[in-house]
């Protein structure tokens, strides 16, 4: 529990880091693909040896799975590790401190590859790279997350603390989507022999940007007078299972594993709509990214103040229906008598009121989950809630670049595109199924429980 009220202080330091992990995790979904796998109008080198398994899975796909399941254990482990914590400094910001100048760096590594032509080099250098960069981000991410239920004890302060939260990872987005313009000005001005050089410097200045905002929180949060959770003794076994027991938090998961799933499928694929299906520039996806978020943050006011009077799982699980719908525009994206550039624009349009309330809710919703178990436990447990929900996020962006690598197998080059396209109908269904899915979810019960506690509590 918060020991006083939410200052903006604490507001603004605590959204820096979220600002600064969007734009490492963004810049990994948006490039890592293109980089590595890249369409042959492109102007760069395929860097790894195009072997396929089964028929279906590419050796990228194979490599990100193997990062992500390597999360598997470590996000949970993380969490509790963080949650049973006695540093007399704090739970969770220790964690963060020693974690986020590494995270950066490998980053930053990713894209740094030991060659530039095809090679089995390459393909042991990311396996190395990108699985110590997933392992430091846990390391800060999970137990940043778990700050926030004592951050904002109320419910309207969960709301609001959400809000900046969102803010703060569409922003990451937006500054990670300027990696290609940034790449073009570096090219145009320094002249490099490889085109990838340039793509290498603009990812390194944006590391940079995100290193700062990393740091924030740390320097500006005092957990010992801020926060007042203590340890919770439980074992690491019981805690996760405790934790995926609750019925109303899977379904969550799922809705939350949609919706990031969805998001993966456009951040990997965005460069290749525009080259691929629409034959635009690269720097034309920093135009559309933005102009999504932007647009996306002047619906903002809208849903704080429609969340006031509706249910929050029926405005999660109405984005989610109407994003899908939204998603099969992507198979006929070059198709449409439209010039271009206004389908690509288009698409941005409609896709950002369910970018604005799925950015905003879903963070409110696993801090009253959270919140819940601690009343009726006694154990202070956010860390394995916002754990478990972290590995959801990194398998529904896992399964989304997956899912897209995959599919580029039947088609990624101008005249052959029919992998690109279908990746439109995949993202659909899964958010469809996931906002309906979502509606079963027992919003009005868990916050009537939550009044009880807490007012039974107060009593004591």
């Amino acid at each position: 529990m918060a020991a006083g009220k939410l200052t903006y202080k604490y507001i603004l330091g605590y959204a820096a880091g979220m600002a600064g992990w969007s734009i490492l995790i963004n810049i990994v979904s948006v490039m890592l693909i293109y980089i590595y796998l890249p369409p042959s109008n492109a102007g760069l080198n395929t860097l790894i040896p195009p072997v396929v398994y089964l028929g279906i899975f590419s050796v990228l796909a194979l490599i990100v799975a193997g990062g992500r399941l390597f999360d598997a254990v470590t996000d949970p482990l993380i969490a509790w590790l963080s949650d049973r914590s006695e540093n007399k400094k704090g739970r969770r910001v220790p964690f963060m401190r020693i974690a986020w100048i590494p995270a950066v760096v490998f980053c930053l590594a990713v894209f740094l590859p030991l060659r530039l032509s095809e090679s089995h080099q390459n393909i042991a250098w990311l396996m190395v790279t990108l699985t110590l960069f997933y392992l430091f981000l846990t390391i800060y991410f999970i137990p940043y997350n778990a700050l926030m239920p004592e951050l904002a004890p109320s419910g309207r302060e969960k709301v609001t603390l959400s809000t900046w939260l969102s803010l703060a990872y569409v922003s990451g987005m937006v500054v990670a989507a300027q990696t290609p313009l940034l790449a073009s000005w570096l090219e145009d001005i320094l002249s490099f022999n490889e085109r990838i050089r340039s793509f290498q410097m603009a990812i390194g200045i944006i590391c940079g940007v995100a290193a700062i905002l990393l740091y924030l929180p740390v320097t500006s949060i005092n957990e010992q007078s801020c926060c007042q959770g203590k340890p919770a003794q439980v074992s690491f076994r019981v805690s996760l299972g405790q934790t995926l027991r609750n019925k109303n938090f899977r379904l969550f998961l799922f809705a939350d594993f949609s919706y990031f799933l969805a998001i993966a499928i456009i951040a990997s694929g965005m460069l290749y709509y525009l080259r691929v299906l629409l034959d635009l520039e690269e720097a034309m996806g920093s135009k559309v990214l933005g102009l999504m978020i932007f647009v996306s943050l002047g619906f903002y006011p809208l849903v704080l103040w429609v969340s006031k009077f509706v249910q929050k799982k029926i405005l999660i699980s109405s984005a989610l229906i109407f994003l899908g719908i939204v998603f099969l525009s992507i198979f006929f994206l070059g198709k449409l008598p439209l010039p271009p550039k206004s389908q690509i624009y288009l698409f941005a349009l409609l896709a950002s009121l369910p970018v604005a309330i799925l950015g905003i809710l879903p963070y409110a919703v696993i801090a009253e989950l959270a919140q819940l178990d601690n009343l009726k436990t006694g154990l202070a447990r956010e860390g394995m809630y916002f754990a478990v929900r972290n590995f959801f996020y990194k398998l529904g962006m896992t399964v989304g670049i997956m899912l897209f690598t995959i599919l580029t197998v039947w088609g990624k080059d101008p005249g052959d595109d029919l992998g690109i396209r279908l990746n439109g109908l995949v993202g659909s269904a899964f958010c469809i199924l996931a906002g309906l899915t979502f509606l079963l979810f027992k919003e009005k019960k868990i916050q009537q429980e939550i009044k009880e506690l807490s007012e039974k509590d107060a009593k004591l």
